[in-house]
């Protein structure tokens, strides 16, 4: 598969929805992840990322101007351990939950639906980061709206993704839109493969400038030292 550059995939389309990014550095030092979300109306775009004991959560930026927190307000990150769940909603949940029971990441995934937001059907998107020292691996999830009855099983095609020997310098991106829409195309493909930096601070800035700019709401981006296992983050938000 051709790797493009992130920057490149993130300029062309206005509207890719939420989007993650999961990958190694090129030194091979850091397990990153990044995720980001866009708003089209008021009520998307009236978010912040908020950080919390064990990853980060939506709210809304003016709760006044808040009118439906369906689908908007969740956790989207969590640590289970030293593993890090990210999603683009409240799946963030149903992992850590049944993670904690035993099952496995994929298996916590098919118990769930793409949204139930008619006729756009949003697909939801999650990955974990598997972080054991120096021995890192991660997995990624799409599910989609696939035709037929609305808000079933048999209309929601699952695809799970397992990158056991991330290679330095590489990641994946997976995104909920192919543009923008009405309805909405949702991303149906496989995770998309990108260049990853070394600098967090310059991952960061090269996210947030290349999204467009009437429609970028927030980023969080965390970089995990495979030596240390310590982390650093950041979180951009356009409602400051």
């Amino acid at each position: 598969m051709e790797t493009s550059k992130l920057s490149d995939l993130l300029s062309r389309i206005s509207y890719p929805g939420r989007g993650i990014v999961v990958g190694k550095s090129p030194n091979g030092k850091y397990a990153v992840a990044a995720y980001f979300i866009m708003g089209r109306s008021v009520n998307s775009r009236n978010r912040v990322f908020t950080a919390t004991e064990d990853g980060i959560k939506t709210e809304a930026f003016d709760p006044s101007k808040l009118s439906d927190p369906h689908l908007i307000i969740y956790n989207a990150v969590r640590m289970l351990g030293n593993d890090t769940i990210v999603t683009n909603g409240d799946q963030t949940d149903t992992v850590y939950d049944l993670m904690s029971e035993g099952q496995t990441f994929a298996d916590a995934l098919c118990t769930r639906l793409y949204e139930d937001d008619a006729p756009n059907y949003t697909p939801r998107i999650s990955a974990i980061l598997h972080v054991n020292g120096s021995d890192f691996k991660y997995e990624m999830n799409t599910m989609y709206y696939d035709g037929g009855e609305p808000n079933s099983q048999t209309s929601c095609f699952h695809m799970n993704f397992g990158f056991t020997e991330p290679e330095n310098g590489i990641g994946h991106y997976i995104h909920t839109y192919k543009g923008d829409g009405n309805p909405l195309p949702s991303f149906d493909g496989n995770p998309e493969k990108v260049e990853i930096e070394d600098d967090i601070s310059s991952f960061t800035a090269m996210i947030w400038d290349n999204l467009n700019e009437d429609n970028k709401v927030s980023l969080f981006v965390k970089y995990i030292d495979l030596t240390t296992g310590e982390a650093e983050t950041r979180i951009v938000n356009k409602n400051k």
